[in-house]
């Protein structure tokens, strides 16, 4: 099989990537697939997984003077300090080397943008107990008849009976 990226050598290097359940299959020379960063990754099967994160952050990137390199302003971690140990120092070294960690965010997690779950938002609850509307309709009828409201005692009653026989309407 042919490689899928040059089309012009043997493909020695299948990679087999499943995001959100959608499988994808590649199929690299050692050239392409070494040029695309999967180049080397598991060899003698006794690596360092800081080597391993540390090569998906980009570590053949020529690493700059320190003293002239920027720093996170909350932690002090430079890119080249994230890409040799691969961790990010806080969480504003995502904002401060942002467009440095897309690409390898991106190889990583065959995206770049979140679409987990979201929080499920709630309405404050009532702090005033919540009243029987039943409860509620006898009352009206006790205060209508004490005031011999004789015609709104009657609609009250008739509403009454409707709810109890479960046409709360």
């Amino acid at each position: 099989m042919l490689c899928q990226n040059c089309g012009k050598n043997e493909a020695t290097t299948h990679i087999k990537r499943v995001v959100n359940g959608d499988m994808t299959e590649t199929h690299l020379c050692s050239g392409c697939a070494e040029h695309l960063g999967y180049g080397d990754m598991f060899s003698g099967f006794g690596f360092n997984l800081d080597d391993f994160f540390s090569g998906l952050l980009g570590e053949n990137i020529p690493m700059l003077n320190s003293s002239h390199e920027e720093k996170c302003p909350k932690c002090g971690s430079t890119f080249s300090d994230i890409a040799k140990s691969g961790k990010i120092g806080c969480a504003d070294c995502y904002r401060k080397f942002y467009d440095k960690l897309l690409p390898s965010l991106q190889r990583i997690h065959g995206k770049i943008k979140h679409t987990g779950k979201q929080a499920m938002i709630t309405k404050p609850q009532d702090t005033q107990p919540k009243i029987n509307p039943v409860a509620k309709l006898r009352e009206d009828l006790q205060k209508a008849i004490e005031e011999q409201n004789f015609e709104q005692a009657a609609v009250l009653r008739d509403r009454i009976k409707e709810m109890e026989a479960g046409n709360n309407e």
